[in-house]
């Protein structure tokens, strides 16, 4: 799949949207060839199964130009890579314990002139910085995240929804779920994307 995929589901990119998400495949398969940061067999679906599924956040809420994102977890730089080219104007900050991981969020960034990106290699519990929001792409179980991440949200409310965590989850979230009740919303990403791919994956928003 193309990066043609990410333009049927959001028509309205600009130009140089488009131009920095096209440049994602050459960036991560130079990247991959040096350090494994997706796996082998999977950097063909590139688009599909690391770019849409981290926008599928995007889908559920537009964020407000001055918002502050921490992206925990990032790995490569999903979903905070993906989103910072669809909001240009939202500040992300992303985190990964991992230096070679971080090295490659930071390379494509610089490449692709993203200004609104921030990279740190350190562990969430010791990172202290207040964000309007935590976003993650099933890096640990929910109950973890949020005791890890409460800190990190700020009182300062900017958006059409209260202040919290957004994560992409797949498999049986029952468990995982059950301490937060009916304050935890759960939407299939296949409210969003109609692929197969998508199938048994969710969006999990916890206001804070």
């Amino acid at each position: 799949m193309t990066e043609e995929v990410i333009t049927h589901h959001f028509p309205d990119l600009t130009e140089h949207q488009r131009s920095q998400m096209a440049a994602l495949m050459p960036l991560y398969e130079d990247w991959n060839s040096k350090i494994n940061i997706i796996s082998r067999k999977d950097i063909s679906n590139l688009y599909e199964h690391h770019v849409l599924h981290s926008l599928a956040i995007a889908k559920l809420l537009t964020f407000k130009p001055g918002t502050m994102v921490l992206d925990v977890g990032t790995g490569g730089g999903f979903p905070g890579i993906p989103l910072a080219i669809m909001f240009p104007d939202v500040q992300f900050h992303l985190l990964d314990s991992v230096g070679k991981k971080i090295k490659v969020a930071q390379s494509v960034a610089d490449q692709l002139g993203l200004r609104n990106v921030t990279t740190e290699q350190v562990r969430v519990e010791e990172h202290k910085q207040k964000y309007h929001f935590v976003v993650s792409r099933a890096v640990m179980p929910l109950p973890d995240l949020v005791k890890l991440t409460r800190k990190n949200i700020s009182k300062e409310q900017l958006n059409a929804i209260p202040n919290g965590i957004i994560t992409l989850k797949g498999g049986q979230l029952e468990q995982e779920v059950k301490p937060f009740g009916k304050s935890i919303e759960i939407t299939p990403v296949t409210d969003f994307f109609k692929t197969e791919y998508f199938e048994g994956k969710s969006v999990l928003y916890l206001p804070i």
